[in-house]
């Protein structure tokens, strides 16, 4: 006998508007939040968003407001609802009780999806920290451990025993004990990050909001076949590959995490190992929807999480805007993006560009801008050789870009013109500082 599918959980998903919210990006909010809840496999039953003149210490809700929900969540039979913001772990139980459904916040449920998601032993280890630091005052709902009642996971299981004082005991020494073991991957990530800049290879850092297209950007850079879906978080964990620019200078791309609006803020102290390829970067790629009617809102949302991390524009870190999905639009569109790319760099002097990952158009545009950016501090280097120093010759070809390469017929001797980056220039001088010496002296 074949077991039936279990049905997926319904699910009310609540965008509030508390007093003196800005309403204009409610729509854009409870659009994210539903897809949200999908893509954890809950059913929704039904999206709204619902303004609250007073905010209830114990409750969120007014009584009012409270019971009309209890009989909109009772008519479409739903076994959780989602509440688009953070609630206090008072608010999250007395809610459970009113309504005898399960109540998930917005960063239970952006947590729950990063534990779908985490896929290497860095990103679950991350993961699981991230939980435990949320979970630590939320013990008798969500820590699964104590499950006696019925099957499930995460924040969608039954209740637990009440044993609290032993799950703080537990919970302290799992939490010390994922943090050592980050400390680890945090130590080997920096040993590695110390090797790639001993190459050394500029670095670029490619963030932006979740689902804005960085995987299918990074994978048509790099041919890294990165997984790259239309879901919120696809990439957790960076991944770096290099790239050969125009110039023939050498770089190292990252993809990173998503960035999404009022991304938890134990999220952001999880992954701090894993965001320091962008605080490393020497540029940062803001890759932007632009097939996203909030995109604007987004790049304020990704912008906000850069300041907290210290890094970005704020922080003097160069940042060259990459528009993405520009095959989405249609034609009066596309010449409305062109035109606002173009307004945004003079208007802030930025590099903007309008681009598509799928089609590659105005990608060679974008990786010239890279390189350019990257070139601003090159050094030009003018050398005749002797046809026995080929070697030299051959090194300026591999590390920097070769403008002219002119060989004398008669005498067999080159003249080549090359442009190196300040490191390399470095390099080859103590490489090959007697040949330096002697042209100087020539």
């Amino acid at each position: 006998m074949t077991e039936t599918a279990q049905a997926p959980t319904r699910a009310l998903i609540i965008h509030p508007l508390p007093p003196g919210a800005d309403d204009s990006r409610a729509d854009a909010r409870l659009e994210e939040a539903s897809g949200l809840a999908i893509a954890l496999g809950l059913e929704a039953a039904d999206a709204i968003i619902e303004p609250v003149r007073k905010l209830e210490a114990g409750t969120y809700f007014g009584k009012g407001k409270l019971e009309t929900l209890h009989e909109r969540m009772q008519a479409l039979e739903v076994q959780a609802v989602i509440i688009d913001t953070a609630l206090s772990p008072v608010q999250q139980r007395n809610l459970e009780k009113r309504w005898q459904v399960k109540v998930i916040d917005r960063t239970g449920l952006i947590l729950e999806i990063f534990g779908e998601r985490a896929r290497t032993r860095e990103g679950r280890l991350q993961v699981e920290l991230a939980r435990l630091t949320y979970e630590r005052s939320r013990l008798v709902r969500t820590w699964t451990h104590l499950e006696r009642q019925r099957g499930g996971r995460g924040f969608l299981a039954g209740p637990g025993e009440t044993q609290i004082e032993t799950d703080r005991r537990l919970l302290a020494s799992k939490m010390a004990k994922l943090r050592r073991e980050l400390e680890q991957v945090k130590r080997t990530r920096a040993l590695h990050r110390t090797r790639r800049q001993a190459a050394p290879w500029p670095s670029i850092a490619l963030v932006g909001y979740t689902n804005a297209g960085k995987s299918t950007l990074f994978n048509r850079l790099t041919a890294a076949g990165v997984l790259a879906k239309d879901m919120p978080f696809a990439t957790l964990d960076p991944t770096v590959r290099g790239v050969r620019l125009p110039s023939g200078r050498r770089v190292l791309v990252s993809d990173t995490v998503g960035f999404i609006t009022d991304l938890p803020t134990e999220l952001i102290a999880a992954f701090r190992a894993t965001l320091e390829e962008v605080r490393e970067a020497d540029i940062l790629v803001h890759v932007r929807d632009l097939s996203d009617p909030d995109h604007e809102g987004r790049k304020a949302d990704v912008e906000s999480v850069l300041t907290a991390l210290e890094c970005g524009p704020a922080h003097g870190q160069p940042m060259i805007e990459a528009w993405n999905k520009f095959d989405r639009l249609d034609a009066e569109a596309r010449d409305d993006a062109v035109w606002a790319a173009r307004m945004a760099a003079s208007k802030s002097r930025a590099s903007v560009h309008t681009v598509s990952a799928v089609t590659g158009e105005g990608v060679s545009a974008l990786l010239e801008a890279v390189d350019a950016a990257l070139g601003r501090d090159d050094e030009r280097i003018s050398l005749d050789l002797e046809p026995g120093q080929a070697e030299i010759a051959a090194w300026l070809h591999e590390h920097g870009e070769v403008v002219s390469d002119r060989r004398d017929a008669k005498t067999g001797q080159i003249r080549i013109e090359a442009r190196l980056a300040g490191p390399d220039a470095g390099r080859f001088r103590a490489k090959f500082a007697a040949l330096l010496n002697d042209e100087a002296d020539a």
